[in-house]
């Protein structure tokens, strides 16, 4: 049961923008390397392949630059 330890936040409890930003990056990264080996050569849509590179980006990213900030604010007040 420690694989599931990589969802949680510095308090340690479940983190669902940590859920979503990894479900989003292997989605992404399974479509890619299926694609990459099909014999169709279909690839995804580009939209497609951007609005789940931002979520990820939007859950991981977004969220720790977050907590860099709530940190400075919870010190000054």
């Amino acid at each position: 049961m420690k694989f599931f330890e990589i969802f949680k936040d510095e308090r340690g409890k479940f983190s669902s923008n940590r859920f979503a930003g990894i479900l989003c990056t292997i989605a992404l990264c399974a479509t890619m390397y299926h694609n990459s080996f099909s014999e169709e050569h279909v690839a995804p849509a580009a939209i497609l392949v951007e609005c789940v590179t931002a979520l990820a980006f939007g859950a991981l990213g977004l969220g720790a630059v977050n907590k860099i900030f709530k940190k400075k604010e919870d010190a000054e007040g």
